[in-house]
């Protein structure tokens, strides 16, 4: 397979500087606030961006390790392969999570229910849109269990 690469278009500036004791995902950190920095050559694809309440952002999980095709997952104690996770030790150490936009501000977003570390390369944002992007599912996988965990649930550092 030919090499892809990406180049981070800004950084994305939350309270959390360790791996360890950071929340898993936006739900595990209502109301914490970050910012993302968006490199001012990329300004202008903000124009409407405030119109709406919630994004996408990805990212480059850059402090993840490397990583295995069975993981460890935070919410369980048994081995499910990486692709059955969220974890970020991935092939291609991309993340994604939904934030709440609360003001554009020139080239800064500032955002809340952020879950990544400060300093994370952005790759890319894109608007949250119910009507495309929230679906009824039948299917929960080992999550099934779990998935109340995950607002108190905080990385350990098995992966960074």
């Amino acid at each position: 397979m030919n090499a892809i690469t990406y180049h981070p278009i800004g950084v994305i500036r939350t309270p959390f500087t360790d791996v360890e004791g950071a929340p898993i995902q936006p739900v595990g950190a209502p109301g914490v606030r970050g910012t993302v920095e968006l490199d001012s050559a990329c300004r202008e694809g903000l124009q409407d961006l405030e119109e709406f309440s919630h994004i996408f952002l990805l990212y480059h999980f850059d402090r993840a390790k490397t990583w295995t095709t069975v993981v460890v997952p935070f919410m369980d104690d048994r081995p499910h392969g990486v692709f059955a996770t969220r974890a970020p030790a991935r092939p291609n150490a991309i993340g994604i999570s939904v934030v709440r936009l609360t003001k554009v501000e020139g080239s800064t977003l500032h955002v809340e229910d952020v879950d990544m570390l400060d300093g994370t390369p952005l790759l890319d944002i894109k608007p949250y849109v119910p009507e495309f992007d929230c679906r009824e599912v039948e299917g929960r996988g080992w999550l099934k269990e779990n998935a109340a965990k995950v607002r108190r649930m905080r990385s350990d550092g098995r992966f960074g």
